[in-house]
């Protein structure tokens, strides 16, 4: 479907939680902004572009709409955001897992109006430095904007741009970000950890659990409940634990299996 939007002036975000901020500093700059989140009301801002609080309607009103919120809130975010939108508007998210999401999407929105799934692999901390290099995966879904999108991305915002398909990026994520953070999730419990007498490869570790220590609940338990295919993921990791374990106790070489337990593709595991 070709876009009847030609230029994208005014952005509305759905949800105004720690990245949902993150996000509007970075675009204000660029584009009006409507903040529809009665939790987290933002207060009027007439710096760049302008912010400030909106309604549901005045959401499906802008030219390209993000939906911030948690992922297993999708499916009300766009029941709720359904009868507004207009012909022509882009709708993206920017969830950490994108089969779910995407299904959701392509279901529940409007046929006139196009669709992007997005992933920005980073947070507020990782981005408290600035956005140049980080990384954002962009899966297109309905409709011809996604270059456009991903050039401003690209040339505006200096991100990398990795185009992808929801199937594709969830079997990478649920290694990428579920064993990034089950293992700082268990770090977090062993503590205290040390703090003075560390090696380099500790600290690493340390400032690794330290960017995902403060998201939010939801943010964990989508990454290893709502993608289909961390389960294989964490059910390889710990096999391997399990055996690395047996092998120091019972110090024989032949309980460590040298050979992955699963095919090199964690894609080809069954999904949960």
């Amino acid at each position: 479907m070709q876009s009847k939007i030609k230029t994208i002036t005014s952005i509305g975000i759905m949800g105004f939680g720690a990245f949902g901020r993150l996000m509007a500093r970075h675009l204000q700059p660029h584009f009006a902004l409507r903040i529809c989140d009665p939790a987290h009301p933002p207060s009027p801002d007439t710096t760049g572009k302008g912010l400030r609080p909106a309604t549901i309607s005045e959401i499906g009103s802008c030219d390209l709409v993000v939906l911030a919120v948690p992922v297993a809130a999708t499916p009300e975010a766009v029941a709720a955001l359904r009868p507004h939108l207009k012909a022509g508007a882009i709708v993206l998210d920017v969830g950490s897992v994108k089969i779910g999401p995407a299904r959701v999407l392509a279901e529940g929105l409007p046929g006139h109006v196009e669709i992007i799934g997005t992933h920005p692999l980073f947070g507020p901390q990782s981005a408290r430095n600035g956005l140049a290099g980080l990384k954002i995966a962009l899966c297109p879904i309905r409709g011809s904007s996604t270059p456009r999108i991903a050039a401003f991305l690209r040339h505006v915002l200096k991100l990398k741009v990795i185009a992808t398909t929801p199937d594709a990026h969830d079997r990478e994520v649920a290694m990428v970000q579920g064993l990034t953070h089950l293992i700082a999730k268990i770090l977090v419990r062993m503590e205290p950890l040390p703090q003075h007498m560390t090696t380099a490869s500790f600290d690493l570790l340390m400032q690794a659990t330290e960017m995902v220590r403060h998201d939010a609940p939801n943010v964990f338990m989508a990454i290893e409940r709502a993608n289909p295919h961390a389960k294989a993921v964490r059910d390889r990791f710990f096999a391997l634990a399990e055996e690395m374990r047996m092998f120091l106790e019972n110090g024989r070489q032949d309980m460590v299996q040298t050979e992955p337990a699963l095919p090199h593709k964690v894609a080809d595991a069954v999904p949960a």
